[in-house]
């Protein structure tokens, strides 16, 4: 089942999608990556409902453009760049903050973790470092190597996924993030070695890698389901 949620702040309000299973369960703060809340998120957010959880995607870019979603091909790609260049990141994580608020208010909903892909895996590791979740994982977060010194507010388990052979993240970057990682008990980090970008993202062919997308799914699963249960 899927509705609409609305989630006021100060200057406006904004929508959040919500993907329910019968008598709810865990929450699970999908944070978009650069395509907006499209078919990509639709498809994880049922792959999460089939595993009982409640899923909550918000429309992170509203303030510049809402209920925006594109295409995942290489045309969409100037675009999808330009919103995040747009997007003011310390408003952003309170919206994401708002939206977090709302999914916990939720009268189905247990324990809440937040997941995020790409530009949503830095905005759900900078969510995990200023509110409180049970359970954060993040896909391939470009931004997370250069804002290590936030590892320390995550209280939350966290699951960190790369793409060893990542365009855009370079595997020098990875290794500082497992280096941050190494020794701290709440912390892990999984790297496909043979991962690009976005390698989870099955609705893109330009990105899509199923061998890696398997594997990083299946932690992923267990992660959530040992974390929020």
């Amino acid at each position: 089942m899927t509705r609409i949620e609305k989630v006021a702040v100060a200057d406006g309000e904004f929508d959040l999608h919500v993907w329910s299973p019968e008598g709810g369960g865990p929450g699970v703060l999908l944070l978009q990556e650069i395509f907006g809340v499209g078919d990509y998120m639709e498809a994880v957010a049922e792959d999460l409902v089939a595993l009982g959880f409640v899923v909550a995607a918000p429309d992170m870019f509203w303030r510049i453009q809402p209920n925006w979603t594109t295409k995942h091909t290489e045309e969409a790609l100037p675009k999808g760049m330009s919103m995040v260049s747009q997007f003011d990141w310390e408003t952003g994580v309170e919206d994401a903050k708002a939206a977090l608020a709302v999914l916990k208010g939720l009268p189905e909903v247990g324990k809440v973790g937040v997941l995020g892909f790409c530009f949503g895996g830095m905005l759900a590791y900078l969510l995990g470092a200023n509110a409180e979740v049970d359970s954060l994982v993040s896909f391939y977060g470009s931004g997370v190597p250069d804002a290590l010194e936030q590892l320390d507010a995550v209280q939350a388990p966290v699951q960190f996924h790369f793409g060893g052979a990542d365009a855009y993240i370079p595997r020098e970057d990875i290794a500082r993030v497992e280096e941050a990682v190494r020794g701290k008990d709440n912390a892990e980090i999984h790297v496909q070695e043979d991962g690009g970008h976005a390698f989870h993202n099955r609705k893109a062919p330009m990105f899509y890698q199923p061998g890696p997308a398997e594997r990083a799914w299946r932690l992923t699963e267990e992660f959530l389901k040992r974390t929020l249960s």
